[in-house]
């Protein structure tokens, strides 16, 4: 495995390793990320266009450089389940990674901290959270709701940007929508170990699949889809009936449907996974639903974000088609 890491990597300041290290960002998941710092930021009452492109583009990347740097402590299992990644291939270095990754976060959480200087606390806590998450990936107990709260912690830092760290306090729908990311995200992680189960059990990874199977596992996931329905839809019915939010917030609404349907078909669709190479559609529509209902609260939030969240939606797809493995997310 060593020997397979260090296999002549190609140079730092290289076309070769800046294509493999964004394969290793995993483009197609930095709009999960995209959507949940937009999702934060669309809580703020007054919010200019460049401090919402700045935002926008520190929560944006932060997935990749965040996804690029634990892969670099997860190689053993990654080598049996994603040897398509060029870490396992040894065209880049784990110490490569490194460096790029670190780099790229402190440019990320350096944004959210000119902006308001608490989530400097808070980026070095989801940092640490970040470098911590295999240990707590090992345990059955953890590992989604460790990946949760540290996704939940940028949802915070882009709110943050632009209101006081007490306010939030008394805001209900603000709470639901933070609820709405965690167990949104956390059914994402755990659909995910669907397709790792062998590798994972081969490397000592106790992930919920590996030891409660996948029958217990589906019902878990169906339990956080469900929550994640149910406290996006608090967003929306708060302070306004279903009847008023029909008629007076139609879009919004059939993205809040829609989103709602997919997530019911994942959640169908993972009591049907026999083996892990099946799992691929299922955690697609975890992903496409997780977009879909932060989707449907930033258009509740500001109406006028309607269009670029489309567009946004559709790049989303569109990345989705191009990745490189298509039975892996």
């Amino acid at each position: 495995m060593e020997t397979l890491i260090n296999n002549n990597p190609y140079r730092t300041l290289s076309i070769d390793f800046a294509k493999d290290y964004i394969i290793t960002m995993r483009p197609y998941l930095l709009f999960v990320s995209g959507v949940t710092g937009i999702c934060g930021m669309s809580f703020i009452s007054e919010l200019s266009v460049s401090k919402a492109i700045l935002i926008f583009l520190a929560s944006f990347l932060s997935y990749g450089f965040g996804q690029a740097l634990t892969d670099c402590f997860q190689t053993d299992t990654d080598s049996i389940s994603s040897p398509y990644r060029p870490l396992t291939q040894g065209r880049i270095s784990k110490s490569q990674v490194l460096v790029v990754s670190i780099t790229g976060l402190i440019f990320c959480i350096s944004i959210f901290t000119i902006y308001n200087p608490v989530n400097l606390w808070w980026g070095a806590l989801s940092g640490f959270g970040l470098a911590t998450y295999t240990y707590f990936k090992r345990r059955f107990w953890s590992g989604p709701f460790y990946n949760a709260w540290i996704v939940a912690v940028l949802f915070l830092m882009a709110y943050l940007c632009g209101s006081d760290i007490l306010t939030f306090t008394g805001n209900h729908n603000f709470i639901y929508g933070l609820s709405a990311v965690f167990w949104g995200y956390a059914n994402f992680v755990l659909v995910g170990y669907f397709k790792d189960v062998e590798a994972d059990r081969a490397t000592g990874y106790n992930t919920f699949l590996v030891v409660f199977g996948r029958r217990l596992s589906s019902i878990a996931s169906n339990i956080f889809g469900l929550m994640t329905i149910l406290t996006t839809l608090s967003v929306f019915t708060y302070s306004n009936s279903l009847d008023q939010l029909i008629q007076d917030r139609p879009y919004e609404t059939i993205i809040l449907l829609i989103g709602s349907l997919v997530m019911f078909s994942c959640q169908v669709l993972v009591h049907f996974i026999k083996k892990d190479d099946e799992s691929s559609n299922a955690i697609s529509l975890s992903v496409h639903a997780y977009i879909l209902l932060l989707s449907s609260i930033i258009v509740l939030n500001k109406q006028e974000w309607f269009i670029p969240m489309i567009i946004f939606y559709a790049l989303f797809n569109l990345t989705m088609i191009l990745r490189p493995a298509k039975t892996q997310i």
